[in-house]
């Protein structure tokens, strides 16, 4: 009995260990490290950034170190701006890891090799990379642009502000050409100035503008303008986006086109306007409004319209009345349409004061009262 117990007790001493890392063992899982782009160049002087992507199927904590660094160079592991040294992995999402290598000052052209090391649960995987140093990057051109769509209205300038970043070590000069639909003008300037070309040093960039115009009677659309950056056997391309979108355009006029009238003093004067829409859009809230001179009054039905479609129109009745202080003679009144959105319309109307044919009765009077009295004198005392 002894023996056997002493026998089972030898056999759980030896089997322990395993079945204390049974659990371990099946909680392992498949961890992936990659990097989209493993094999990089570099100019001499300049640091490179490789983003590390990590994997899992299951919940675990990998240790990230790395291997086979060259001598003198600089390594280091950043996520979310901060220095680490492990990461922790969930199934089914990415987990993203900066690998910052600063090459040595006196580092020779050529290609040099390290590893990424990531490590969990007794398992291992490892990321070869390859630097290549040269002297100088190649010429490269990359066109950078802030918004490559802009809407707005067939007469208006369609502006986009663009970066032409110069990616090599060698200065280049660059020559400016755009695509553009029939009967669009495109203009590109630098710095304030009309250009066609331009230098753009090494490791620099330039800031252009790129002014797009509509021909005259444009249909509302989206047209594309294809912007490229050329030098020699280098370029960079862009496609921009001018949406035309309708525009409401209001014309304020009279039925028949006359622009004058007459008043009279003391007395209300009624004139039609005609508010047209020559746009391509509705205008909207078109307010109407008068500036007559000092103590004059004007009223406008109706004095707002609320909407007038693309194409319409409609009449406005003004009432006018002159200041009673007013002399005969002809007066301009300005009259002005104003939708929510678009150009205002404004005309000079000119009026004609005349003075009340009251007054000339009156004054009819008053002379027939005079020469009465003085032929009454006359009647009266000539006798003598």
């Amino acid at each position: 009995m002894r023996r056997f117990v002493l026998i089972a007790l030898v056999l759980l001493t030896l089997l322990a260990p395993a079945l204390l890392h049974a659990p371990a063992a099946l909680a392992q899982s498949n961890l992936t490290l990659f990097t989209r782009f493993p094999a990089q160049q570099v100019a001499r002087g300049e640091d490179i950034n490789f983003p590390l992507i990590l994997r899992t199927t299951a919940p675990q904590v990998a240790r990230l170190s790395v291997r086979d660094l060259p001598e003198g160079w600089t390594a280091t592991l950043r996520g979310d701006g901060r220095v680490i040294e492990a990461a922790y992995v969930l199934p089914d999402e990415d987990t993203r890891v900066d690998l910052r290598v600063e090459p040595a000052d006196t580092v020779a052209p050529g290609d040099y090799r390290l590893t990424v090391v990531a490590e969990s649960n007794g398992e291992s995987v490892t990321l070869p990379l390859q630097i290549t140093v040269k002297e100088q990057l190649p010429p490269s051109l990359v066109f950078d642009v802030d918004l490559p769509s802009v809407r707005g209205a067939p007469d208006s300038t369609f502006r986009f502000n663009t970066t032409l970043r110069n990616a090599g070590d060698t200065d280049l000069t660059t020559n400016l050409v755009a695509e553009a639909p029939a009967g669009w003008f495109v203009r590109f300037r630098a710095a304030g100035q009309e250009v066609t070309s331009l230098p753009v040093r090494a490791n620099g960039s330039e800031s252009i503008s790129v002014e797009v115009e509509a021909p005259e009677g444009v249909e509302t659309g989206s047209f594309p303008i294809y912007i490229k950056a050329e030098s020699g056997d280098v370029r960079a391309e862009v496609t921009l986006t001018a949406e035309v979108v309708g525009q409401s355009q209001v014309n304020l006029t009279t039925p028949d086109g006359r622009l004058s009238g007459q008043a009279t003093i003391g007395q209300t004067a009624t004139y039609t306007l005609l508010v047209r829409n020559t746009g391509t859009a509705p205008a909207r809230n078109i307010t109407m409004s008068g500036t007559p001179p000092s103590g004059w009054t004007v009223e406008f039905q109706p004095a707002n319209i609320a909407e007038l479609g693309a194409g319409a129109q409609q009449e406005v009745t003004v009432n006018l009345r002159p200041a009673n202080q007013a002399v005969a003679g002809d007066y301009v009144v300005s009259f002005s349409a104003r939708p929510e959105e678009g150009r205002s319309s404004s005309i000079d109307f000119r009026v004609t004061v005349l003075t009340s044919t009251l007054w000339g009765i009156v004054g009819i009077v008053l002379i027939a009262i005079a020469v009465g009295v003085v032929g009454l004198a006359v009647s009266r005392f000539g006798r003598r």
